[in-house]
């Protein structure tokens, strides 16, 4: 090596590497096996424990013949928490009651609290998996922690409690801190634990600003209540547009008298998502007023909207021969297609053929024109609509 001179260097180098390949792959090799026989054991362990689970939930086997050992205690802990994904009301009550007794709540907790890093992110979804109210403090604090991936994992053991308190503690943490994580796992996390007590939300929407109060503005549109209907009446003309059609969205099931008015108003929003949100929210309401903010939003320069409305229409369980002349006698082509399409998703075209062949309600010469409608409808629906009785009128496009 010595003669070879700077040769001797890359020699050296491939010597080098091939020692280090084959390190590398001694290592592969020995991880592999060492994993292979891991899983071996944990399979036939399971299928052990599996075997005397009842007797191991019950009681009848003492926990201290598991508990004690890391590698059961891990399996133990699996298995119950797998079950309650799938478990009914008897089956989680019987499930957390064994993992109360057995303290491995009180592990997590514990580990919740005092671990770091990737050790108390696991513990902290591990908690939220079983869904004990005595854990949500500890997942509180895990709101708060320095890293964004700790945060996310204690927002998302909040939203597998599902319950008001953890709501409570999701908002007072944002009202301190903010906006710190994503939007979205904050929303479907609010959803979930707010859909009990939506009321939780309306001081703070009161108190919010910016993108915080949209996202508890879009939250209270999923999970709003009809005993509601005086705390979303003072959203119906805030500034914030999603708050508008939050307000809209919720006025669907209320029981406000003020309801359909509120409505009528709102499906004049120059946003096109607070107008579809109304016009929803007016068909599901079934009101006799809604008939003409429907037939105007019919003829919208929104696709959406106007497809919305043609169904809101056909949902009101009224005489459909009227409503059908109103929408021809709108001159929008647009709006007639929307109508047709609505008419054909819900099955209800040989419904109207059937009305229009009996109806009195119009005269002969604009029954055939109707009939005529209806049928270019069907075979073309390009075609302009010339009815006699109906005077044309220019349509801009949208």
């Amino acid at each position: 090596m010595w003669r070879l001179g700077p040769s001797g260097l890359v020699v050296k180098a491939i010597i080098a590497a091939i020692v280090a390949d084959g390190l590398m792959l001694a290592f592969i090799l020995l991880r592999r096996t060492y994993r292979k026989r891991y899983f071996a054991r944990r399979d036939a362990r399971v299928y052990e424990l599996r075997q005397i689970w009842d007797a191991l939930i019950s009681g009848q086997i003492p926990y201290a013949t598991w508990r004690r050992k890391a590698f059961d205690r891990r399996i133990v802990e699996t298995i119950a928490l797998d079950a309650f994904d799938a478990a009914g009301p008897e089956e989680s009550a019987r499930l957390l009651k064994f993992l109360r007794t057995s303290g491995l709540i009180e592990k997590r907790i514990f580990e919740a609290r005092h671990l770091t890093g990737w050790r108390r992110m696991r513990s902290l979804v591990a908690l939220g998996r079983t869904r004990a109210p005595e854990g949500i403090p500890a997942l509180a604090e895990g709101l708060r922690d320095s890293r964004l991936e700790t945060r996310l994992a204690a927002l998302r053991g909040l939203a597998r409690t599902a319950c008001p308190q953890a709501a409570e503690e999701i908002l007072a943490w944002i009202g301190e801190s903010g906006l710190t994580v994503p939007e979205l796992p904050l929303q479907s996390a609010l959803v979930q634990c707010c859909a009990e007590r939506p009321q939780l939300l309306v001081p703070h929407l009161k108190n919010m600003q910016g993108r915080l109060r949209e996202v508890l503005g879009r939250v209270l549109g999923e999970v709003a209540t009809p005993s509601m209907g005086m705390d979303l009446l003072q959203f119906a003309a805030d500034d914030l547009d999603e708050l508008r059609a939050a307000a809209a969205r919720a006025l669907s099931q209320s029981q406000s008298r003020h309801a359909p008015e509120v409505l009528i108003d709102l499906s004049r929003d120059p946003v096109w998502f607070v107008r579809l949100r109304a016009i929803v929210s007016l068909g599901e309401l079934g009101d006799l007023r809604a008939i003409p903010p429907l037939m105007r939003g019919v003829t919208d320069s929104n696709r959406l909207v106007r497809l919305r409305a043609a169904e809101a229409l056909l949902g009101l369980k009224q005489d459909m021969v009227p409503i059908f002349e109103q929408v021809v006698g709108t001159h929008d082509r647009y709006g007639l297609h929307a109508y047709l399409t609505a008419l054909d998703n819900a099955d209800l075209r040989q419904t109207l053929e059937a009305e229009l062949q009996v109806t009195t309600r119009v005269s002969e010469e604009q029954r055939m024109c109707l009939q005529r409608v209806l049928q270019a409808g069907i075979l073309d629906s390009d075609a302009r609509l010339e009815p006699e009785s109906i005077a044309e009128s220019p349509v801009g496009h949208r």
